[in-house]
């Protein structure tokens, strides 16, 4: 049944991508059968995440593989395994870390609305470098290396265009010198599908990835992965600990071998609780995402685009479509500048999603003026209509 006859909500066709509050990508029906009849039975959850987690570490090449329900999560659980480590006690203690290291270096462009994440386990960040490249640069190695000392947990990096700041590779170098992992945003990193091992190949720790973006999974579903010892201790903040020492299924491996003097209980991750629902979809997607042709894919996005762009031609605005090899982003982008003057970009956005159909765009370039369109979530037989609904709201902007 649909979102309509469920709820009463009216779908939306989605130009603007993959975002969080559009829903993420519409599924693949073999990703919506597999969540479908992952619940029709039951099955013990860390037996679903350790599978899960095997064919993720293979897949990006890393020592182990977790599913979280989405990117931030995997920053939030990840920065909770840097600051307690495998420690039942300071696992307990989160989100207060008095006493435990509880700092994140992090790049004065890599503080981001995202990286607050960080900040849910208890961190705090401590940011270095500078602002205003060129001149000066943004950050250089050493203020990374100056600012950590003995209550540093971790060092954080996000994935993105900014100029002047300390890559991946050499940052990476920068932990190991002192013991210090290195925390990867990824989420939007994809694609192109390489990107699954560059990071860990780059020296990352741990690398956190969008479950439903590009890889079109489920909407709450994301990637982690990196260290097997700090993949164990997200595991043991996350899952339903709600058991005795005697039952525990993981009673060999941490307490008969006096790993853990006990299990811990509830951790700081047991709020972002990922279903076997969730973790079959991922998995589906992501086998489906591997064997995706990105040329044609590509090509999808182009040609909905261009017909869009062909449609408002003879409209008071003006259309570029602006081709990945150009703009360096991992997806075609058709920018449209009205020309009327009669309503502001923003009143556009508002009448376009408010309508009939209602068509969702991209806020990215409003400040330019510029209404941005993505082809990323939208279906084949979406592309007529919304074209029609853009070119009435532009023929009287």
């Amino acid at each position: 049944m649909s979102l309509s006859e469920v709820l009463g909500v009216k779908p939306v066709i989605n130009l603007a991508g993959p975002l969080t509050r559009l829903g993420g990508m519409p599924l693949e029906p073999d990703v919506a059968q597999a969540m479908a009849e992952a619940g029709h039975s039951c099955a013990r959850v860390e037996d679903v995440q350790e599978a899960a987690g095997r064919y993720l570490a293979e897949v990006c090449g890393a020592e182990a593989g977790y599913v979280t329900s989405g990117a931030a999560a995997g920053l939030t659980v990840g920065a909770a395994a840097c600051i307690a480590g495998r420690s039942p006690a300071a696992m307990d203690q989160l989100p207060d870390t008095t006493g435990l290291p509880n700092e994140i270096v992090v790049q004065r462009a890599h503080v981001t609305a995202y990286s607050h994440a960080l900040r849910v386990s208890g961190a705090r960040l401590v940011d270095v470098g500078y602002v205003g490249y060129p001149g000066q640069g943004i950050t250089w190695p050493w203020q990374v290396e100056a600012a950590i000392n003995d209550r540093t947990a971790a060092i954080f990096y996000s994935v993105g265009s900014s100029r002047g700041i300390v890559e991946l590779p050499e940052l990476a170098e920068i932990g190991r010198r002192h013991d210090v992992p290195v925390i990867v945003d990824a989420a939007a990193a994809l694609p192109p599908k390489e990107n699954l091992r560059k990071f860990i190949q780059h020296g990352a720790d741990l690398v956190t990835f969008s479950g439903g973006k590009a890889i079109g999974g489920p909407q709450a579903s994301g990637i982690l992965v990196g260290r097997k010892d700090l993949i164990e201790s997200v595991a043991l903040q996350h899952q339903d600990m709600d058991v005795y020492p005697e039952t525990w299924t993981w009673r060999e491996q941490y307490l008969e071998s006096h790993v853990l003097p006990g299990p811990p209980h509830h951790g700081l991750g047991r709020p972002m609780k990922v279903a076997k629902e969730e973790i079959a979809g991922l998995v589906v997607a992501l086998r489906r995402f591997l064997e995706q042709d990105e040329a044609a894919e590509q090509q999808r996005q182009n040609e909905a685009l261009q017909a869009i762009a062909d449609r408002v031609s003879n409209l008071p605005c003006r259309a570029e479509l602006q081709d990945p090899s150009v703009t360096g982003r991992p997806y075609p982008l058709l920018l449209i500048f009205p020309e009327g003057g009669k309503r502001t970009v923003a009143d556009l956005t508002n009448e376009l999603i408010e309508g009939d159909p209602s068509v969702a765009v991209s806020q990215g370039f409003m400040d330019l003026g510029a209404i941005a369109l993505l082809a990323t979530a939208v279906r084949k037989d979406q592309v007529e209509s919304a074209a029609d609904r853009i070119a009435e709201v532009l023929a009287d902007a």
